[in-house]
């Protein structure tokens, strides 16, 4: 009997609690389920954000998720002048023409209206958009590029953006063959073919000047060394980067270290802005620590590192987070 009360005392206490866990479950204030779906449903309509560009992916552009980048990343500065936008802000006017050797900065106005009277000055690449996906190549000179056979993935591109010296005759298989955009300014002048456009970095308004005498008289053959009086060049397809982007690149990207950027700087921002998809080839130093232009056969020195106007580590550093934060493809050469 005694055993037979103790099962019938342990089923009572069980039917008890499930009793008592029901009303406390059906008792309990749980929030009414419509404004929770109201909710839900006003999501659901929400428009996602638009697609920055076509690629798979991301976009060069993509702001979110990357706030160093996003600080530094104003794409509503452009990289070069037109016809419509050539005017200098007054700061701007200032720092540039600190960075000349010549007298000749209160000529720019008047330099730039002739200037468009011989070359387009088009609003070009401001075209970005859901349907676009631009990949573009930056080709540096650096000696890693020797034995690198990164040729045929360089002419792949839509965009193939070159710089300064920059030879290709001889070395395809390395560097490519194509070249869409080759950035210069007149000391580091060279032929170039009908279907490459030239793209003038402006140091001071004599090198305006001189592109202006180049495709005309070729009276100006000096600057602060001698340069071509006359280039081969397409006159349809001449661009000028601005002062106005060359300071944005000097103070937002490299927080001012040295005194203005390098011509592989500038041309890695160039394409950072005008294009959805960057890869970089040819900047550093090859595998053995030299730093040398890859047509040279000597590995001294790396004089081109060395100018002390640049900052230069401080450029490839900028240039290897990049690469870190998946915004430019890094190719490091042999």
């Amino acid at each position: 009997m005694t055993m037979l009360r103790r099962r019938c005392l342990g089923i009572k206490i069980v039917v008890l609690s499930v009793i008592t866990f029901t009303m406390l479950l059906f008792s309990y204030p749980f929030p009414d389920p419509k404004p929770l779906f109201k909710q839900a449903s006003h999501l659901l309509d929400e428009p996602l954000p638009p697609d920055l560009c076509a690629c798979p992916g991301h976009c060069v552009a993509e702001l979110q998720g990357h706030p160093w980048f996003s600080e530094r990343f104003n794409g509503s500065f452009f990289p070069l002048l037109t016809k419509e936008n050539y005017k200098l802000s007054n700061d701007t006017f200032n720092w540039w023409q600190r960075l000349q050797t010549s007298h000749e900065a209160n000529k720019f106005n008047q330099v730039m209206e002739e200037l468009f009277t011989l070359f387009p000055g088009e609003s070009l690449f401001q075209d970005e958009g859901p349907d676009r996906c631009r990949s573009c190549a930056v080709v540096g000179n650096s000696g890693n590029l020797k034995g690198s056979f990164y040729g045929r993935i360089i002419d792949s591109n839509d965009l193939v953006i070159r710089m300064n010296q920059a030879p290709t005759q001889g070395f395809e298989d390395d560097v490519g063959a194509r070249t869409t955009h080759h950035l210069m300014y007149p000391e580091s002048a060279i032929n170039l073919g009908p279907n490459t456009s030239l793209v003038l970095i402006p140091y001071k308004t004599l090198d305006l000047q001189w592109l202006i005498s180049a495709f005309t008289t070729g009276t100006v053959q000096q600057t602060y060394r001698r340069v071509m009086a006359r280039i081969q060049a397409n006159r349809e397809k001449v661009l000028i980067y601005s002062p106005e982007f060359m300071k944005y690149a000097h103070d937002n990207w490299l927080d001012k270290h040295g005194r203005y950027p390098s011509t592989g700087f500038f041309s890695l921002m160039f394409a950072l802005h005008i294009c959805d998809e960057v890869s970089v080839f040819g900047y550093g130093a090859d595998e053995q620590g030299n730093w040398h232009h890859y047509w040279e056969n000597n590995h001294g020195g790396g004089l081109f590192r060395q100018t002390g106007v640049h900052g230069g580590d401080y450029e490839y550093n900028i240039t290897v987070h990049l690469a870190t934060i998946n915004k430019i493809k890094m190719f490091s050469g042999s």
